[in-house]
């Protein structure tokens, strides 16, 4: 790794106004008069994406996807110019590009494409002219389809661990928040900032509804070995870093997360026969839906089954279902928007028992009903009613004693 190069990562509100992109450019020039390389990614501006998002659907109730791409590439390359318009008033050189410009390729799933590679030769180029590269985050180029493509929510999270896996640099992710704590600060005002944490509990802790880093940026920089440094856009402070394996003091449990944004689908009278579930969620997965628990049962000879996905996904998966209907028939589907998700996440779990069951007389001491539980060696997840997630939150940090030093007893 060569560590004179860096990438340094904005999220939209640390770039939400003039000023703010000002701060931001003086970040990135005094990172080069330190005397490192320096490529800046940076997100839309505030909330400008979700803007664009409510522009298209005033204009069209099912923007065609191309299209909506298309749109909502712009608020990135708005404000990678805007910063190097700053940075060049500071008395540097820089030069802004859009992802195809950089040398994103991805695939071409519009709204949620994948990075195959980074050619970034344009960006190596300018960085030996001794200039600031910004490269505008969430976006890229398919050449199979030869259009312009998003990456998803966050998606300037997994550009610049691209890019720094691509460059052989570190990866700096700044935001407004200082970096990876037990559990969202905003519900619990105790809540303990990490110093380090593991891929795979930051990957549990994105995909459970932790919002500091993208779920792909983190597998990305699994995959490729980038170390990642979260950490505020306005403070010096040291954040959390990401990174392989875990302190010789590994607590228990480390975090708890929580999502708002899930959608259960339930399947009734459905054939109870081999290969139904693969059918359908070979159907789904086409569709490019997430999907998180599931559950089944059989009840008097037909099938029922329950499975949660991310609201933005709802369309998607209704679609998917119906077209599912000449091969199984008739089926009822429910959908339950009440719900949420509150998930334990602990590398050490693995070899504790009875974690499971202190949460759920936890969740069951405060009437808490658990409507689904999914598991995996580093997680406990269970879905509740959405109303009751602020209060789960807090007397599970609480159970667990995450404000505190590493907890050791199960």
């Amino acid at each position: 790794m060569d560590f004179d190069t860096v990438v340094m990562k904005f999220g939209g509100s640390s770039v939400a106004d003039p000023a703010k992109i000002q701060h931001v450019a003086r970040r990135l020039v005094e990172a080069k008069q330190r005397g490192l390389r320096v490529v800046g990614t940076v997100s839309a501006m505030g909330k400008t994406t979700d803007g664009l998002i409510d522009l298209a659907h005033q204009v069209s109730p099912t923007p065609n996807a191309r299209e909506f791409d298309m749109l909502l590439s712009t608020g990135e390359r708005i404000a990678c110019a805007l910063v190097a318009m700053a940075i060049h008033d500071l008395g540097q050189v820089a030069i802004s590009l859009t992802g195809s410009q950089a040398g994103i390729l991805t695939d071409g799933a519009h709204m949620k494409a994948k990075i195959r590679e980074i050619r970034g030769d344009r960006v190596k180029d300018a960085l030996d002219e001794d200039k600031i590269v910004l490269v505008a985050g969430f976006q890229g180029f398919s050449r199979d389809t030869m259009d312009v493509t998003t990456l998803g929510r966050g998606g300037t999270d997994a550009t610049a661990v691209a890019l720094a896996a691509a460059l052989g640099a570190a990866c700096e992710i700044y935001s407004d928040v200082p970096g990876v704590f037990t559990a969202d600060p905003r519900i619990v005002p105790n809540a303990r900032k990490l110093p380090t944490i593991s891929y795979e509990e930051m990957l549990e802790m994105s995909a459970s509804g932790a919002k500091v880093l993208m779920l792909r940026a983190v597998e990305l920089a699994r995959n490729h070995g980038v170390r990642i440094h979260a950490r505020s856009t306005f403070s010096d402070e040291e954040g959390t870093w990401v990174q392989e394996g875990a302190s010789m003091e590994q607590p228990i449990v480390s975090a708890v997360t929580h999502s708002e944004n899930d959608v259960v689908f339930t399947l009734s009278d459905i054939p109870d026969r081999p290969g139904v579930a693969a059918l359908i969620f070979d159907v789904v997965g086409s569709a490019h839906v997430n999907v998180d628990t599931i559950i089944q049962n059989v009840v008097h000879g037909n099938a029922e089954m329950s499975f949660s996905v991310p609201a933005e996904d709802v369309p998607a998966t209704q679609g998917a279902l119906e077209s599912t209907r000449a091969e199984l028939g008739a089926f009822t589907v429910e959908e339950n928007h009440d719900l949420g998700k509150v998930s334990l996440i602990g590398a050490g779990m693995r070899s504790h028992p009875g974690v499971a069951a202190k949460m759920f007389r936890t969740l069951a001491d405060h009437g808490i009903n658990l409507q689904m539980i999914s598991t995996s060696p580093i997680k406990i997840s269970c879905m509740i009613a959405r109303s009751e997630i602020p209060n789960a939150v807090r007397e599970l940090h609480a159970a667990f004693e995450l404000e505190n030093e590493p907890f050791n007893e199960a």
